[in-house]
């Protein structure tokens, strides 16, 4: 979305912030301690972005790595429905902590390969937004790769859900962007498979579960 404003519309990213979790909306209505990661190139006007947010029950950290959180964030939307897909076929703990420790790794091979920088993926802006996003029965994205799992059509899960599971358009946004830049992605991969290509997902994900490690 940053890239969006500053091409189209000449915003300098020192005068964009990115808000990012990890943190669902739900528990912040509830008033849980949740904390949020504001992201700016400017430090100055993310420690003042920040300050808006921080209350008794919101802490924030800062960043200035846009890009970085910004592509994460989407990136684990497509790892949380693949996360709902083996819940709903039936795969347990054990595998769900290969699957989600391979995400991270994947997140960090395409950060890694189209915008290097010093980060630390490990955490909150990127790790813990993944966690929260995969695992969470708050989460949109898991819900809607359980239903997958389960046996719905991606047309009767879309029309069940009364929210948008962003990590579907992702998918698809994802595997175009790496067709330049051709990062190992097995896991984003296998959920375009199951997603566009009408792969069964129990089919896509034992092919899958051969790759991880």
């Amino acid at each position: 979305m940053s890239e969006f404003f500053n091409s189209h519309y000449q915003i300098p990213y020192d005068f964009l912030g990115i808000v990012t979790g990890p943190c669902h909306a739900e528990e912040v209505a509830l008033e849980r301690l949740s904390y949020l990661t504001i992201a700016c190139k400017n430090r100055e006007n993310a420690a003042a972005i920040a300050g808006r947010f921080e209350c008794s029950f919101i802490r924030t950290v800062t960043s200035t790595d846009i890009y970085g959180t910004e592509y994460s964030a989407v990136l684990k939307n497509i790892f949380a429905i693949a996360a709902g897909i083996c819940h709903g076929i039936g795969y347990g703990d054990n595998f769900q902590a290969v699957l989600i420790s391979n995400s991270q790794k994947e997140i960090k091979r395409f950060l890694d390969n189209t915008y290097p920088s010093k980060r630390n993926v490990d955490s909150s802006g990127y790790l813990g937004d993944l966690l929260v996003t995969a695992y969470s029965h708050f989460s949109r994205n898991r819900t809607f790769g359980t239903m997958i799992g389960r046996g719905y059509s991606v047309k009767s899960a879309q029309l069940e859900m009364s929210m948008v599971a962003e990590g579907y358009y992702s998918t698809v946004c994802i595997k175009e962007i790496n067709k330049k830049y051709n990062v190992k992605m097995p896991i984003t991969d296998a959920v375009y498979n199951i997603l566009y290509e009408g792969i069964a997902p129990a089919i896509e994900i034992k092919l899958l579960s051969e790759k991880l490690k």
